[in-house]
């Protein structure tokens, strides 16, 4: 299969799209500030992407929690067990890097964590945004820390728990 890529209007800007069959390869947002370890984002196209595009419009009118996509990031087995971890962050919910250090069973990699969560290429659907620093200040985010904070607002505490941090 090809990479191919499309961009898709939100509430935060610009989306573009990046797939490779029926899996999702990227998302990145405008002005993205770390650039996607793709060799190529492939062919613009308007087709392919429907149920992406489904997921987030419910995501964003507030009505999904979750999304079940098939996903393909590319990255290193450590930047990817990271990122699994960040997908099972409930919506509503942040962490810190250092307890995603501590879940991964390495607490003095807070930083590596950290920087594993910056090179997520998949952002929004695996939610970095859902990270943030000790004592639960905002942080860096590829899209901004004004994106970072208005997923955060969308999603607000889950009904079970606030879970937030800041």
């Amino acid at each position: 299969m090809d990479v191919h890529h499309t961009v898709v209007d939100s509430p935060i800007g610009e989306l573009t799209l990046v797939g490779e069959g029926t899996a999702l390869l990227g998302l990145y947002f405008d002005g993205h500030l770390r650039t996607p370890r793709l060799d190529s984002l492939g062919p613009r196209t308007s087709t392919g992407f429907e149920e992406v595009r489904r997921q987030l419009d419910e995501y964003f009118d507030g009505k999904r929690r979750r999304f079940e996509l098939e996903l393909a990031p590319r990255g290193s087995a450590f930047e990817k067990s990271v990122w699994a971890l960040l997908m099972s962050i409930p919506h509503g919910e942040t962490r810190t890097y250092g307890q995603l250090a501590a879940e991964l069973g390495v607490p003095a990699a807070a930083q590596a964590v950290g920087n594993a969560n910056g090179w997520n290429p998949i952002s929004i659907i695996v939610p970095c945004h859902r990270v943030v620093g000790s004592q639960g200040r905002l942080t860096g985010y590829a899209g901004g820390l004004d994106r970072k904070r208005f997923l955060l607002e969308l999603e607000g505490p889950s009904p079970e728990e606030d879970g937030r941090l800041f």
